[in-house]
């Protein structure tokens, strides 16, 4: 392990394992029995609290906190053991705090000062924006894409393929202040457009489109359009043309790849090539239209 090009006043714990060609910057404390994977990039002032496991290729920027305590850490000041596995090939950017007690896929990544509570688990290339706050006991799929200033609510459960725009609140006591959690579930391939409010327990389903500033009270059925306060159905996405062009814009997947497996190559081509193991791995509801 070559040490001799990192910072300065790094703190050290017992039983670690540090992986080949990995930069720690100044000021960092890695706490006990942590293991880094090879290749992994940590920047100043970032610690990594003990029992976490980072996978190789990773990126983590300064003033990071990875693997937060739990509240159980401050009535005793023990630390109790809560293991966070985050994949390879992560980026996660300066200021963001990743709690304990989580499991991370491969290729995620957040913006700056992102929080990500206890006990979430998290699929393959997700990406949660800037000032996000992700509640605990939430489950969120592969190829989601979380954009600033989103909050989800604990006992969420978002699907594979989903995109949630800024601003956009999951909410999930419907009788506040109680303990009586309801989450929301939005499934595959919607899309929560900015500035929307979903109410507790709600279903959003498959291919769904939520318009900006939506306060949804009710569930909205697969492929609906539902917009404004409160939220009523209007449409079929399938019947939504381009402005411009007039060619349909839904179900996006048709029509967009960007930062998606089928990029270059298109949905259908790329779900026909999944053997039947591989298309298990995702939550795909009535993808026969």
């Amino acid at each position: 392990m070559d040490t001799s090009k990192w910072g300065k006043n790094i703190i050290l714990g017992n039983n670690i394992e540090i992986g080949e060609n990995v930069y720690i910057g100044h000021n960092c404390i890695i706490e006990d029995n942590v293991v880094i994977g090879d290749n992994t990039f940590i920047d100043s002032g970032t610690t990594v609290r003990s029992f976490t496991k980072i996978g190789a290729d990773s990126n983590i920027g300064s003033n990071c906190i990875i693997g937060e305590y739990w509240m159980d850490f401050y009535k005793d000041h023990e630390k109790h053991r809560h293991d966070l596995t985050i994949g390879e090939h992560g980026l996660i950017r300066s200021g963001s705090i990743i709690y304990a007690g989580s499991t991370i896929g491969d290729n995620f990544q957040t913006g700056h000062q992102v929080t990500i509570r206890e006990k979430a688990q998290i699929g393959n290339n997700v990406s949660i924006g800037t000032l996000s706050d992700i509640q605990g006991n939430c489950k969120i799929g592969n190829y989601v894409r979380l954009h600033s200033n989103v909050h989800i609510g604990q006992l969420s459960v978002i699907d594979d393929f989903v995109w949630i725009f800024p601003y956009v609140v999951l909410t999930n006591d419907p009788t506040p202040p109680s303990e009586n959690f309801v989450g929301v579930h939005v499934h595959s391939f919607a899309i929560v457009a900015t500035g929307s409010i979903i109410m507790p327990g709600l279903d959003l389903g498959q291919d769904c489109l939520i318009g900006a500033g939506a306060i949804v009270t009710k569930s909205v059925e697969a492929y609906a359009v539902a917009v404004g306060n409160p939220a009523k159905a209007i449409s079929d996405v399938r019947k939504v043309k381009n402005k411009i062009t007039g060619e349909p814009v839904y179900p996006w997947r048709e029509h967009f790849g960007n930062y998606m497996p089928w990029d270059g190559i298109g949905f259908d081509a790329w779900y026909a090539s999944l053997n039947v193991a591989e298309k298990s791995k995702y939550t795909l509801d009535n993808i026969v239209e």
